[in-house]
């Protein structure tokens, strides 16, 4: 096995690992918070349905892509390699989407009352299932196109048609319905990104209007602890600027990849890297926003199991 391999090896293994134990960290977290009892969020369905997407897309391209740079290069048929790719897709997809869809109940959530958005504040939460199954249904629907042209490298399909994508291979395909495949597969993710980047840039606006107004009490504040206000804002913008830049740098490699008849090798597992990026570094940023939950969830179990001591205190 060539050093280049066994180190995109250990990258890609490493990676799916710390990914899937980081979903793992944030699911186990939302299930204690069900099971004691705590009064859920209506930004809570969204995120538990982000953690599946990026276990989907951890599971499905992460294993697959680990086990082909350590030399298991046929261990899917036809079959496999449609369904690991379809799985991928719409993992990918609706990580985007619920990420997107999260920023906007964030802008209603933290919105005052007497502004546009403010007015949602008690519709919102009963739209959350409907919303969440439009992040689902397109990406399965748009990525059926993969079923279509990807396959095992066992196939029967002749040699010359066939494009290497390392554990699977691709048939070839004229450029102008290549061109017209990526634009239909762009469409959904251009309108997530757009209006995930309008989302973002009216929180912080939101949370800087907000820290303008309660200034004078942030000044006698000696506590060397930033504002809640510029926590919440750092948390927003390295989650906007993470997904943002991994897209951007993953759609242009696939551009690449899908332009060449035979890829580069190296542009298949940079791609791959990318692709896992932000599935892998998404739960942390999130569990950092929501790691002072189980204490209120304690406080409010101590509060309803013992309201005589409470009482006699």
């Amino acid at each position: 096995m060539a050093s280049r391999d066994l180190a995109v090896g250990v990258v890609c293994l490493s990676q799916t690992v710390v990914g899937l134990m980081g979903n793992f960290s944030l699911l186990y977290h939302y299930l204690f918070l069900y099971f004691t009892g705590c009064r859920p969020r209506s930004t809570d369905l969204i995120v538990e349905h982000l953690i599946i997407a990026n276990f989907l897309s951890l599971l499905s391209r992460g294993v697959s892509q680990t086990m082909e740079a350590f030399g298991l290069t046929l261990f899917l048929n036809d079959i496999g390699c449609k369904l690991v790719f379809y799985v991928h897709r719409v993992g990918r997809g609706v990580s985007i989407s619920t990420t997107c869809l999260l920023s906007v109940f964030q802008v209603i959530t933290i919105s005052p009352r007497n502004s546009r958005w403010g007015e949602l504040k008690e519709k919102a939460p009963r739209y959350t299932g409907f919303a969440i199954f439009l992040c689902w249904v397109p990406y399965m629907l748009v990525n059926i196109i993969f079923l279509m042209y990807i396959t095992g490298k066992w196939s029967s399909t002749n040699s010359t048609m066939k494009k290497d994508l390392g554990y699977c291979s691709g048939v070839k395909q004229n450029k102008i319905i290549l061109s017209l495949h990526a634009a239909l597969l762009s469409i959904p993710d251009m309108f997530c990104v757009g209006l995930m980047l309008w989302a973002s840039n009216s929180m912080v606006c939101i949370l800087f209007r907000h820290k303008q107004q309660v200034q004078h009490i942030h000044k006698n504040d000696l506590s060397p602890r930033s504002s809640p206000e510029s926590r919440a804002t750092h948390s927003i913008l390295v989650l906007v600027s993470m997904f943002v830049s991994s897209y951007m740098l993953s759609c242009i490699f696939q551009v690449c990849i899908g332009l060449s008849d035979n890829p580069n090798i190296l542009l298949v597992n940079i791609s791959a890297l990318l692709n896992a990026y932000f599935p892998t570094a998404c739960p942390f940023i999130l569990m950092s926003r929501v790691s002072r939950e189980p204490r209120l969830c304690f406080a409010w179990i101590k509060i309803t199991k013992s309201p005589k001591l409470i009482i006699n205190m």
